[in-house]
């Protein structure tokens, strides 16, 4: 896997509601999706870099791996446990030989939903 830039995504979930957000990743230096066959990743979220995990997404990756998708969830039993405010985040992806690489990362905003 040739050198991933990060790119940032900021993202919003609001309290109790399902969240889902996909992303397609793409090989920088062949412009093709990256194929994502035999890697694993993971995906949490902090009040700041070095606090502890406000939350853990599920990651789905697509039924065909070649296509580069995948998608990182919070279940609304999941979000309703979140305080509003301002959270940091990141994608971490392994290959199959074991290198990590951060392709993605930004903010997020959780807000209190009004309507319950």
């Amino acid at each position: 896997m040739s050198q991933q830039p990060t790119f940032l995504v900021d993202l919003q979930i609001h309290t109790g509601t399902d969240f889902t957000q996909t992303f397609v990743l793409e090989d920088t230096q062949s412009n093709q999706l990256l194929n994502l066959t035999g890697y694993t990743a993971c995906c949490h979220m902090r009040k700041y870099p070095t606090s502890s995990v406000a939350g853990t997404f599920n990651i789905d990756f697509a039924a065909d791996r070649s296509s580069g998708k995948l998608e990182i969830q919070m279940i609304k039993t999941t979000t309703i446990n979140l305080k509003a405010g301002k959270y940091f985040y990141d994608i971490v992806l392994q290959d199959p030989d074991g290198k990590r690489v951060r392709p993605v990362e930004g903010t997020i905003t959780v807000k209190k939903t009004i309507t319950r």
